[in-house]
Formats: structure tokens, C-alpha cells, sequence
């Protein structure tokens, strides 16, 4: 699943291919935006935010979310799709300053939106403060977390407390401070719990794969996540599974260890 390092690294793959480029083509294939058309209009750049991907085109903004199974490609203009055509939801072409033709296309898109760049925050207003932003307040993260009284797993993925953390990285920080996920967020050390998951997900943004551990190697890049019945790499308990959400329709996947995890 796409979390915040995820997105930001497909906002500087797409910002290093479009910014400052012309829009050439510009077809978005859903219906609430299908009548769009910001043809020769300049794009300013394309920034992440949370886990929210922001075209500034013209004064315009196309807004759209990742979700379970989206992603952006960037392609020489012409070159094959490396996925069908019917998952396509946004297509960009742009010409660069230099004359390089581009076609960026975002494929299993949700949450597709225009609005006037001046109307942003009416979209993304209402995220956390984002470990990778510029603007990263880590006080106020804290607070908006502390302040939440449901399980620490949930509050930790909410996306109004901080912008980016999704279930992997709630698994692997819990964990790494010694925290069961079921304990309440206002009784935990929120400010320490902010400091580790923002020194973790800005070590993630640079990195081609996420690890956890500080291995990259194939089966070795997490503590707990996706290990439900193998030892614990620091303890050799059994790592447990079971599921926590806000409500039953949004339950996660949760891993711990019992010994390590109190």
C-alpha cells in the first residue's frame, strides 16, 4: 500500500519531468472531471502531501489520492505503457522547456479533483502536519496525537493528526518503541513516538526500498510487518497477528511481539 514516502517519491518523479513544462494534453477518465482541459497551461510543479499528489497547473490544481493500488508512470512521449489502458485514469502530456515531449499517466486513481489553487486547503486542509514537508511541525503532531484517546495503531494512521503514516509504518514504530497496539494514544510518549516515525519515513523517501530494520535484503526490511508466526528478530517470540480500525470497516492488519511489545 502507498504510503507517505511512497507518494513523495512519485511527486519528485513527476515534478522532475513536468515543472516548468506545457501542458500538451491533458485527459482526465472519470466523470465528476472528464470535461477538464488545461491545455497550454505552464505546470508549476507537483507536490505530495500526505498521501495526496498536488499538479499546480495554470491556477489550477488536479488533486488525486493513491489509495490501495494507484501509482503515476512517467514516459517518454510515445514510449509503451508499462500497465493497460484501461486503468488509466489521468493522462498529461507536456512539452519542456528544452523540447523533451513527456506523457505522465496515473493509473487506479481515486479522489480526482480540479479546483482553483487558491481552494487547496478545501481538499487538504484538514491533514497533520507532513514529516516531509518544509512546514513539518512536530510539536503540533504530537499534540493532535496525544489528544486522541482510541488505540495507538489507529491514532497513529489518522491522517488528521500526521499526514503520511500508513499501516506499515504504525506496525514498525510501535514496535520499535516497545509499544502494545491496543494501549490508548493519550497514554503513550507522543513526542517520542512523532521523532522516531519522522526520522524513519525521511530515511524511506531517498531510498529505492523501504526498510525498517536497515536491511535492505528480500525478507529482511521489517520487524514485525507481514511476519505473523516467525520469531521476533529481536527476542525469538512469535510474532502475533490480529486487526484494529476506527470502526469495522476500516480494520487493519496489526503485528506484534508479546514480549517486546507491553
Amino acid at each position: 500500500m502507498p504510503e507517505g514516502d511512497t507518494v513523495y517519491q512519485a511527486a519528485r518523479r513527476l515534478d522532475a519531468a513536468l515543472a516548468g513544462s506545457t501542458v500538451t494534453r491533458f485527459e482526465l477518465r472519470v466523470p465528476q472531471a472528464a470535461t477538464a482541459d488545461l491545455r497550454g497551461e505552464v505546470v508549476h510543479g507537483v507536490a505530495s502531501r500526505g498521501k495526496h499528489l498536488l499538479h499546480r497547473i495554470g491556477t489550477w490544481t488536479l488533486h488525486s489520492h493513491l489509495k490501495m493500488e494507484g501509482e503515476w508512470h512517467v514516459y517518454r512521449r510515445g514510449e509503451r505503457w508499462r500497465a493497460p489502458g484501461f486503468r488509466a485514469r489521468a493522462v498529461i502530456g507536456a512539452t519542456a522547456p528544452d523540447g523533451t515531449e513527456w506523457e505522465t499517466v496515473g493509473f487506479d486513481l481515486a479522489d480526482i479533483k480540479v479546483v482553483p489553487t487558491a481552494d487547496e486547503d478545501d481538499l487538504v486542509g484538514y491533514l497533520g502536519p507532513d514529516p516531509l514537508s518544509d512546514s513539518w511541525d512536530p510539536a503540533e503532531a504530537a499534540r493532535r496525537l496525544h489528544a486522541d484517546t482510541r488505540a495507538v495503531h489507529v491514532a497513529v494512521q489518522d491522517q488528521r493528526s500526521i499526514a503520511g503514516f500508513g499501516n506499515e509504518y504504525a506496525n514498525e514504530i510501535l514496535f520499535v518503541r516497545g509499544i502494545l497496539p491496543t494501549t490508548p494514544a493519550d497514554h503513550v510518549d507522543a513526542a517520542a513516538l512523532v521523532d522516531l516515525g519522522a526520522r524513519m519515513i525521511r530515511a524511506n523517501r531517498d531510498r529505492v526500498d523501504r526498510t525498517f530494520t536497515g536491511d535492505a535484503r528480500r525478507g529482511l526490511t521489517t520487524w514485525v510487518y507481514g511476519r505473523e508466526g516467525r520469531p521476533c528478530r529481536r527476542c525469538g517470540t512469535l510474532i502475533r497477528r490480529s486487526a484494529l480500525g476506527a470502526d469495522p470497516s476500516r480494520e487493519r492488519i496489526v503485528f506484534w511481539c508479546p514480549n517486546c511489545q507491553r
